[in-house]
């Protein structure tokens, strides 16, 4: 029975028109009130005063971090860039949300990545560490990968992967915030917020590299952000992910926050031309239940 049907002999029901017996309502048709997605698209050159609205349209920080609270910020610092090159999340982002979680009571603050090229490179040129320590807040914690930290997880969920290494720190965080970079991936062709999990695993992760839209589907299944901030104030169109060239990189402006990340990469794909189902890894965490593909089925809010 479909719910316009069901609906109908309700009504039909109540008002004594028909006679029939009292029935349960399903869990297929209470799927059909489901709260869509939200997705909260921010438009303007501040990038503080942007977050902020966005944050603010989703509740506020105070509704994502608790008092007292061990809050890790996770950004894309894994390429030695400079800001206008476009590989790593815009330090003004990531200061933004340390300062907001400070003012929402956080006990701890960390900040940190796996990164690609040499990390103490990529932590000074990308210019996050240095706007994090003009906060002057030893809450902050801007720091550098332990490998000692990486401990096995098995993944119940998985698909193709039953077990990987995560960093402790990742999975003992009371509210976990996802920051990455759009940009373009020459062989996911776009990496968003689930590629940005490469940065909290440890082992051989070219072996990810392997079946990677849903071997990242189910690394995604293990640590679930509970917010994702999508910096699309610059993109990489071109030679990601790593990039180079400033020529490739395309200013938009864009902050966009969900807390689904299927759903926050799926509206980031639209910035490239591209349509969520383009790209495999957001097709497969759909599969995998992790959030919401379909741009139809949003509650998408533009601020300006």
């Amino acid at each position: 029975m479909d719910r316009r049907t069901f609906l109908k002999q309700v009504m039909l029901w109540s008002a004594g028109a028909c006679f029939m017996p009292v029935f349960r309502i399903t869990p297929d048709l209470l799927a059909n009130e489901k709260v869509p997605a939200r997705v909260v698209v921010a438009n303007g050159t501040d990038y503080p005063s942007i977050l902020k609205k966005a944050i603010e349209s989703e509740g506020g920080m105070a509704s994502i971090v608790k008092n007292g609270s061990k809050v890790v910020i996770k950004p894309n610092i894994g390429w030695d860039r400079n800001v206008e090159q476009g590989a790593n999340t815009h330090p003004l982002i990531v200061k933004t949300l340390a300062e907001m979680a400070l003012l929402a009571g956080a006990a701890q603050v960390m900040v940190f990545d796996r990164t690609c090229n040499e990390e103490r490179r990529c932590y000074a040129n990308s210019g996050i560490k240095d706007e994090l320590e003009t906060i002057r807040d030893k809450r902050i914690k801007c720091v550098h990968i332990d490998d000692r930290k990486f401990v096995p997880v098995q993944i119940e969920k998985g698909k193709s992967l039953d077990e990987w290494s995560f960093y402790r720190d990742a999975l003992e965080a009371d509210c976990y915030i996802n920051v990455p970079v759009a940009k373009h991936h020459a062989l996911a062709g776009l990496t968003i917020g689930l590629k940005n999990i490469m940065g909290v695993i440890g082992g051989h992760r070219g072996r990810i590299h392997w079946d990677m839209a849903q071997n990242l589907a189910d690394l995604n299944t293990v640590i679930k952000p509970t917010l994702n901030v999508v910096d699309a104030t610059r993109i990489l169109t071109r030679n990601g992910p790593q990039g180079g060239n400033v020529k490739d990189v395309k200013k938009m402006d864009t902050i966009i926050v969900s807390k689904d990340i299927v759903a926050a990469d799926a509206y980031a794909t639209t910035l490239f031309g591209k349509k969520p189902e383009d790209i495999d890894a957001i097709r497969k965490a759909w599969e995998s239940g992790l959030g919401e593909m379909d741009l139809f089925k949003m509650n998408i809010v533009k601020l300006s």
